[in-house]
């Protein structure tokens, strides 16, 4: 897929006596929840996600969808700015609530993630090295080393291609992984021609002289 966008429902209720988290996935969904380990009440605002939040009772404060700002940030009416990127929804909600709380007496608070759009960047492939145009491109499902190197051009007269690794993240650990691409384009040996991840780079070095 061209553009990778997840819609998710995520109540979060701050209420009187605490916080309540609701994690709600749309039937169908699940795969590509589970591709970016989303756990229920886990995951992490990022950068151009979009969030509704809605104070109970006082619309005039609700926002429908706001955008997480470069620099993590959201605008809520009354209370201007509140740090989004980095918490988790039923963080943001208690930090609305919080701040609402000179304002409003005890205000019910629901931060409702609709867009998921941080991810996209973060999924995306990178091409790098001697090919004949390094690139960044989104990661679609079922796409091997070979889609991507094509698509960055192929590897360009300099390249040393059964030299080239990809790199892959696992657990916060980087693993590195030979892969024969000369072998790919030129024999038509697809044994190395692994399946890509989101987040995974592909090098191709330059051959030594």
């Amino acid at each position: 897929m061209s553009s990778l966008r997840v819609v998710l429902w995520v109540a979060v209720a701050v209420l009187m006596s605490g916080c309540a988290n609701i994690l709600d996935l749309p039937e169908g969904k699940d795969k590509e929840t589970n591709r970016f380990s989303t756990a229920e009440g886990d995951y992490r605002i990022g950068v151009d996600d979009r969030l509704q939040i809605t104070v109970w009772r006082n619309p005039e404060l609700s926002v429908t969808s706001v955008p997480v700002r470069p620099d993590g940030k959201i605008s809520v009416p009354l209370i201007g700015d509140v740090q989004a990127g980095g918490n988790t929804p039923t963080q943001v909600g208690a930090l609305i609530k919080e701040k609402l709380s000179a304002y409003i007496r005890e205000p019910n608070v629901a931060v409702i993630l609709t867009e998921l759009r941080s991810h996209e960047y973060l999924s995306r492939i990178r091409v790098t090295g001697a090919v004949r145009t390094p690139r960044s491109m989104p990661y679609r499902q079922g796409m091997t080393v070979l889609d991507a190197v094509l698509e960055a051009g192929g590897a360009n007269d300099f390249a040393s291609p059964n030299r080239t690794k990809l790199y892959r993240k696992i657990k916060g650990k980087t693993e590195v992984i030979d892969v024969d691409l000369g072998s790919i384009l030129n024999k038509g040996k697809l044994e190395t021609n692994i399946e890509l991840k989101p987040g995974d780079v592909v090098t191709v070095p330059e051959r030594l002289f």
